[in-house]
């Protein structure tokens, strides 16, 4: 059974966004590997997690509480429904900001069965009183739900049968220590490699019974930001273009010609992500520059430069956060093509940033 997420589902307007639309978690359920030995990549998860439930298998005994932390994308819900499956138990999916008081959260563990995995994706977003809720269940497999209100309220213990957490977040930082110690194993999942992802989007093409030679994989990997769902995104959209301008086999150029219609370039940024840079680079001489400032440039609200396109701009290292305020890097002025103030070429081609 699934608890209903109230997250907003709408189909994301960028094609490289991290985040599921409705028709990513269509087709994500098809994709999904049903075991670790199906899943690719996160080699040390994997095998750290690995022997977390064959220990507990073993045992006969429930498997411990699991925290999973990383950027959306990365195959947290993956990892939630293939520790159910190890285990043999039903899975139950809700999410924390569907959890807004402490019976919402009571009402869901009242009803688990023993051994079952409950899947809590954005665990911190959770209120605080379920939080508190949830520090007793995990520890001690009972909860005190309290009936009435004021002096004559009463807590009446309400025992749990054994059952697993998984805890899924995009910011561990935001948890408090003492539900973060509660967690017996914890991973952090990091993004992938291209070489990860090309088998990632050759298997999803077996899947999707796709024609992808070994080069188009690449060049369609190479422009994923190191995200399953991008990449599987970027596949569904290159096949469209194979299967409307040419035979449906998806060689590098093919998948060249679809991701530059869809203005996806070699380094998988979108329009957003070069609107900044241009910005930053040709009216702003590289900066710095306030983040206010930038986004009126750029037409965006400030928090959308912010938290959609700097993230990915800071991690490839073309925009530098300072006090004083946004900074290109000389990667930015390269991957445009462009000369940085200042400086000059001299006879050997190189530039001189003195300008001697």
């Amino acid at each position: 059974m699934n608890w209903d997420d109230p997250t907003d589902a709408a189909a994301p307007e960028r094609l490289v966004a991290s985040v599921a639309d409705r028709e990513d978690q269509a087709v994500e359920a098809a994709l999904r590997p049903k075991d670790l030995g199906e899943f690719i990549g996160q080699e040390k998860v994997r095998e750290q997690l690995d022997l977390v439930l064959r220990a507990a298998r073993a045992r006969g005994a429930t498997a411990d509480h699991v925290l999973l932390s990383g950027a959306p994308g990365l195959g947290k819900t993956t990892l939630s429904m293939i520790i159910a499956a190890e285990m043999g138990a039903p899975i139950r999916i809700t999410s924390g900001p569907a959890i807004q008081h402490a019976g919402d959260l009571a009402a869901i563990l009242s009803s688990l069965q023993e051994g079952e995995v409950l899947f809590l994706d954005e665990i911190h977003r959770m209120s605080r009183p379920a939080e508190e809720m949830l520090y007793m269940a995990m520890e001690d497999f009972r909860v005190d739900v309290i009936v009435g209100k004021g002096p004559g309220a009463t807590a009446i213990p309400l025992e749990l049968p054994p059952f697993t957490l998984v805890g899924a977040t995009t910011r561990a930082g935001l948890l408090p220590p003492p539900l973060r110690d509660r967690f017996g194993f914890t991973a952090h999942m990091e993004f992938y490699e291209p070489a990860e992802l090309e088998r990632v989007i050759h298997r999803s093409a077996g899947l999707l019974d796709v024609e992808i030679e070994g080069d188009g994989a690449a060049e369609i990997a190479g422009r994923s930001r190191g995200t399953p769902r991008i990449a599987n995104r970027l596949l569904r959209r290159v096949r469209d273009y194979a299967q409307v301008k040419a035979d449906g086999l998806i060689t590098r150029d093919i998948a060249a010609a679809a991701l530059a219609v869809y203005e996806v370039d070699a380094r998988g940024l979108d329009r957003l992500d070069r609107a900044v840079l241009e910005a930053l680079l040709k009216l702003f001489g590289g900066g710095p520059v306030g983040l206010s400032t930038l986004a009126v440039a750029v037409g965006e609200e400030r928090e959308t430069v912010e938290e959609v396109a700097e993230p990915f701009l800071v991690r490839e290292g073309l925009l530098a956060r300072t006090p004083r305020g946004r900074v290109a890097t000389p990667a930015a002025w390269a991957h445009l093509g462009l000369t940085p103030p200042g400086t000059s070429t001299v006879g050997n081609g190189q530039q001189d940033l003195f300008g001697t």
